[in-house]
């Protein structure tokens, strides 16, 4: 009976390690490829800003995705696209 109930969790616990592994993977290929991962908080009236250079749709102002994009696209047309 301990037998039934062990294997799931060691089978679990062996896709959780490798689930975290490839995670760290990708990780490590971004930071080489250059890229940072930083969060940022808004105000309403950035995103606001957003809409009005018609980078963001004014009935996707509360969709996180969305929101992403648009700055993607601001960074992108302020910045450069990186070569």
């Amino acid at each position: 009976m301990n037998e039934s109930v062990a294997a799931p969790i060691v089978a679990n616990t062996k896709v959780a390690r490798t689930r975290a592994a490839e995670r760290m993977r990708r990780c490590r290929k971004r930071r080489r490829d250059g890229l940072r991962c930083y969060s940022l908080e808004l105000h309403d009236r950035e995103i606001d800003a957003l809409v009005r250079r018609g980078l963001l749709l004014a009935a996707e102002k509360t969709n996180r995705n969305a929101v992403t994009k648009a700055m993607y696209l601001f960074f992108d047309r302020t910045l450069g696209r990186p070569t």
